[in-house]
């Protein structure tokens, strides 16, 4: 898949590339409805559409929208764009899948930045505030058997999002890829601020799966 970002979005690494290949294990049809939240390039908002599904992208960024609608155009697919905060945008939709790679490193400020491209990444002291309302809100968009896949560092609390998930409701859920690896330059900068503790060298990037309840 070739991408084009404008400037001031958010290029995908190598997370969004792992997701996006678990997005093609889901095994998506035509007639399934797909939503990517924190959609920047667009990257997995497009493997879903490719994959079959109907799919929305939402970003809080203009230009994150802007660089999806012109990589849909030029791979030949539809996706709907709406911007917005995690769920707000498609209040009262469901879906079969729901994925996100959130911004979730580590920052000195205590809430999520408001404008620039560290909107793509910083979330907070613990890293979890988009994170943790992508979670809570999860089984309310999710038709019965629907999933939810989202990715973060092992940095900000693998544990801690399982549980959560599970307080949510959905079922199910456990970690379905993980790659341990030096940490990268975002977490790197934020050590050097002294976000991250100086002596971390490691972490590991996990995929999270969960299943919203079968209907009965």
């Amino acid at each position: 898949m070739k991408l084009m970002t404008l400037p001031g979005v958010f290029a995908p690494i190598s997370d969004s590339w792992m997701l996006a290949d678990a997005i093609r294990d889901e095994r998506l049809g035509t007639g399934s409805r797909a939503l990517d939240v924190c959609t920047g390039s667009g990257v997995l908002a497009l493997t879903a559409a490719e994959c079959g599904a109907d799919t929305t992208a939402v970003d809080v960024s203009r230009r994150a929208l802007l660089t999806v609608r012109l990589n849909a155009f030029r791979a030949g697919v539809h996706v709907r764009t709406r911007r917005g905060r995690t769920y707000e945008p498609v209040a009262g939709e469901r879906f079969d899948l729901i994925v996100s790679n959130p911004p979730y490193v580590p920052s000195p400020r205590p809430d999520v930045p408001r404008f620039g491209a560290c909107r793509a990444w910083e979330a907070g002291h613990d890293g979890r505030i988009v994170l943790d309302a992508l979670c809570d809100g999860a089984p309310a968009h999710l038709r019965p058997g629907g999933r939810l896949l989202v990715v973060h560092s092992s940095l900000i609390g693998i544990d801690q999002t399982i549980a959560r998930l599970r307080r949510a409701g959905l079922v199910d859920v456990r970690v379905v890829v993980r790659v341990r690896g030096p940490l990268g330059p975002l977490m790197l900068a934020q050590q050097a601020l002294g976000t991250i503790p100086a002596d971390v060298r490691e972490e590991d990037v996990v995929i999270i799966r969960g299943c919203a309840p079968a209907a009965a």
